[in-house]
Formats: C-alpha cells, sequence, structure tokens
C-alpha cells in the first residue's frame, strides 16, 4: 500500500481513471458486438446504423487513448467490408 499522502491519492485517482477506461473500453465493445451481431441477422440498414453509431463511439474512444486509432481502423474497415458485401 502507498505510504505517503501524495501516493495515497495517486492511488485513489488511478483507480477511478482504471474504473473509466474500463467502462468507456466496454461501450466501444459492445457497439462492435451490435454491429456483428447486425450482419449476422442479414438485415442490411440495421447493420448501416450500428456501423455509424460504431464509428463515432470509436473515434471518441481512440481520441482518449483508450484504443490505438489502428485497432479502430481496423475494424471500422473489416465491419464495412463486411456491410458491404451484404446483398
Amino acid at each position: 500500500m502507498a505510504n505517503t499522502k501524495q501516493a495515497r491519492k495517486r492511488a485513489r485517482t488511478s483507480e477511478k481513471a482504471r474504473a473509466h477506461n474500463a467502462s468507456l473500453r466496454s461501450m466501444a465493445r459492445t457497439y462492435i458486438k451490435k454491429v456483428r451481431a447486425a450482419i449476422d441477422s442479414g438485415n442490411k440498414e440495421q447493420a448501416a446504423t450500428a456501423y455509424r453509431e460504431m464509428t463515432s463511439v470509436l473515434d471518441r474512444v481512440c481520441d482518449k487513448g483508450i484504443f490505438h486509432k489502428n485497432l479502430a481502423a481496423r475494424n471500422k474497415s473489416r465491419l464495412n467490408a463486411a456491410i458491404k458485401k451484404m446483398a
């Protein structure tokens, strides 16, 4: 455990940040899953709507440094290609 007052405060703030970042990471992953579920169901309009929402969320999470920008780009590219491939 932290010994100094400064270290105790740093431990508190770090825990708060960790919980907030975990929440944002979970939210972003949920949006990705929504797009995948819409693609699997075969509903192109629903998939396109979910994709638009997901791109906004992923960009916000990347700006905060929670996801790497290449991870977001890779997910967006793969899901967009899957949506375009739908009949």
